[in-house]
């Protein structure tokens, strides 16, 4: 009886085991056959930290390889609040509020989470860096990132523009190139313990390719002496905005471009967005007698006209259609020379008249008005150039004079560039070259003709005399220079009120030209925007003119001496 009862129970106890051990092995093998993979994937992430690796963003130099914009190491600031009591959370509150000046609450929700890693503050300062390691504060960890950093600051900020907080590029240069100056990130799988720290030990590695280097045609020196006159004209006129930009008119490089007002590129996030526009291909406007150069150019290359050839200009009223057009000051009879030389509305009006409308579109369109110059900046816009189908019956009297046209800065530059350099029309560019991390060439930019011929090389040499006559003779004398001779126009155009009609106190104040006359190294726009006091672009732009001119040369001569010395 008893070892029947102890048979029994031998066999339930080896049923149980037996049960248990199918149900294990059960479970085994459907964690092996269908969930292996999950577990084997959870346990290399809680053994594996994966590290993205930044690349170097690309440096940005001008012309002379002088730094622009580069990258340079600093610390960003995490926190693992897992670790950390509640009063060693206070402590560390304390602590970082005072370092890093962030407020109290920010740092109360940002520790009151449950997690392994939380970011603090980002690409800090290389004294809070240091105050921060000193304190040793628990639960505090340190990420080297780097940061994108601009030595000179307000320079030709609208140009370069600036990237985030991650190095991505947001405003000009930064963005349309952003896609060599990025590079590409690396990544590494960091091995770690079982309380989550990290171990020196790596798995797997995939290095990080830096992001390539950009060589503009800008000249850091040139740039200074055009934003040092222009901001001395914006300041003292009170202006609402100002424009310059420096051009080599026989190959289309951008030497310097500047807007005002403008902001500092190491705090772009305290600028405003009329800052940071760039006035220079975003801003369209009515340009005004600087547009003069067009009718002129037209009527000399289809033989309308000759230097001498005489208008009579009304005594300072002309009727056209059902407008009565004036002159800033009455004239009578004026050579064609005089015409430009005194910017003559009237005497502009007729000479428009004997090309008729399309003559006159056709040659505003052939000098590129109207359409992008394909400049590599963000934001260019294609200025306003109304067919002839819609054009009203006064508009050969506002075309010729600058009324009832949109253009930009940067498409005056281009225009003026034609004269200067015989009749071609050139694509403006501002990045020279774009060189990998060791510094070689991938790839190089140069002049590129648009239209090869757009008036014939005797017709811009005689227009070239009468712009002469501009600054010695008429509207544009004070930008006439004591060491070189310039040509140039003046621009003194009435801005349009919200009601359409056009404002007898805000004004854009104009001037373009080049020098020196005879053989022109640079072409130069200056457009003012609203001016207080004095509102002629003769008094107001031409002397800007005449001081970035006259430095620039001065500059660009000791540089080629500089040059040729050095050569053996």
């Amino acid at each position: 009886m008893y070892i029947a009862n102890y048979h029994r129970r031998l066999q339930a106890v080896f049923l149980i085991f037996l049960l248990q051990f199918t149900i294990v092995f059960a479970r085994l093998f459907y964690i092996h056959l269908f969930r292996g993979q999950y577990l084997s994937n959870l346990a290399k992430k809680q053994h594996s930290l994966y590290i993205e690796l930044e690349p170097r963003r690309g440096t940005i130099y001008d012309t002379n390889f002088r730094p622009q914009a580069v990258n340079l190491a600093c610390d960003s600031v995490y926190a693992v609040p897992r670790k950390l009591t509640a009063n060693e959370k206070q402590k560390v509150i304390e602590a970082l509020k005072e370092v890093l000046n962030l407020k109290h609450s920010f740092l109360e929700q940002r520790l009151s989470k449950d997690k392994a890693f939380v970011w603090i503050a980002r690409k800090i300062s290389n004294e809070q860096s240091q105050l921060l390691r000193k304190m040793n504060l628990k639960g505090i960890g340190f990420i080297k990132e780097s940061k994108r950093c601009y030595p000179n600051s307000y320079l030709a900020s609208q140009v370069i523009g600036f990237a985030d907080i991650d190095n991505k590029g947001l405003e000009g240069i930064e963005l349309s190139f952003d896609h060599y100056l990025r590079g590409q990130p690396g990544w590494v799988l960091s091995l770690r313990d079982a309380r989550h720290n990290k171990l020196d030990l790596y798995s797997r590695m995939v290095e990080p390719v830096d992001g390539a280097d950009l060589v503009l045609t800008i000249d850091e020196v040139i740039q200074y002496i055009a934003e040092s006159s222009l901001d001395k004209v914006y300041r003292n006129s009170s202006a609402k905005g100002a424009t310059i930009i420096v051009m080599e008119p026989f190959s289309g490089a951008i030497l310097a471009m500047a807007n005002r007002p403008t902001f500092d590129l190491n705090h772009p996030q305290q600028a405003s967005k009329d800052q940071i526009r760039n006035r220079a291909i975003c801003d369209m406007f009515e340009p005004g007698s600087v547009f003069k150069i067009v009718t002129a150019c037209a009527a000399m290359e289809e033989k309308k006209v000759e230097e001498q050839t005489k208008f009579f200009c009304e005594n300072g009223e002309y009727r056209v259609a059902n407008h009565t057009l004036h002159d800033h000051r009455p004239h009578g009879w004026l050579t064609f020379r005089e015409v430009i030389e005194q910017s003559s509305n009237i005497g502009t009006c007729k000479v428009a008249q004997m090309l008729g409308t399309s003559t006159l579109y056709r040659y505003i369109k052939l000098f590129g008005f109207g359409s992008r110059t394909g400049i590599e900046l963000p934001g260019e816009v294609a200025g306003k150039i109304r067919d002839i189908r819609n054009w009203s019956k006064t508009s050969i009297a506002a075309v010729p004079m600058g009324q009832e046209v949109g253009v930009t800065a940067l498409q005056l530059a281009v225009a003026m560039s034609v004269i200067a350099n015989g009749g071609t029309l050139l694509k403006p560019y501002i990045v020279r070259q774009i060189r990998d991390s060791k510094g070689k060439v991938i790839e190089s930019f140069g002049p590129q003709v648009i239209n090869p011929q757009v008036i014939a090389s005797e017709t811009c040499a005689r227009i070239r005399n009468i712009l002469i006559g501009v600054v010695e003779n008429g509207t544009g004398k004070l930008a006439k220079m004591d060491e070189y001779t310039a040509a140039g126009k003046t621009g003194t155009a009435q801005k349009l009120e919200p009601n359409g009609t056009y404002s007898h106190n805000k004004f854009i104040a104009s001037f373009i030209g080049f020098a020196p006359a005879e053989n022109p190294e640079v072409v130069i726009v200056v457009v003012v925007d609203e001016p207080r006091g004095n509102y002629y672009g003769g008094t107001v732009a031409a002397p800007v003119f005449k001081e970035v001119a006259s430095a620039t040369i001065r500059y660009l001569r000791a540089q080629q001496k500089n040059t040729l010395v050095a050569l053996p």
